[in-house]
């Protein structure tokens, strides 16, 4: 599974950006995708988890503000991110789960300014 994803960049306090992540290969298997972030020294934490079901979870710092989604094809993953905060300004990964593997997408940076 190969995972490309874009839609970064700058965006002011309580703005919005919506992320995309475009899987190919073999993305029948995967079975759960993911968005994280990870900022300069701190850990790649996982902020969105959408299950083949479509049942989705949220860290607390994101619910309410985020949304994962992905398409009805099955290829493309989303992240809308509303009122957007500085905290949140960070690299974010895409992410794809099989039986076997984790794969990751390349980064996609994100900055709020106050």
């Amino acid at each position: 599974v190969q995972l490309q994803a874009s839609g970064g960049g700058s965006v002011q306090l309580g703005g919005s950006l919506r992320l995309s992540c475009t899987a190919s290969g073999s993305i029948s298997r995967i079975i759960s995708w993911a968005w994280h972030r990870q900022v300069p020294g701190d850990r790649r934490d996982p902020i969105a988890i959408i299950g083949g079901d479509g049942d989705t979870t949220y860290t607390d710092s994101v619910r309410g503000r985020f949304v994962i989604s992905r398409n009805n094809v099955g290829n493309t993953l989303y992240l809308q991110m509303n009122n957007l905060e500085p905290v949140d300004t960070a690299t974010y990964y895409c992410a794809a789960a099989t039986q076997e593997n984790y794969f990751w997408g390349q980064g996609t940076l994100v900055t709020v300014s106050s």
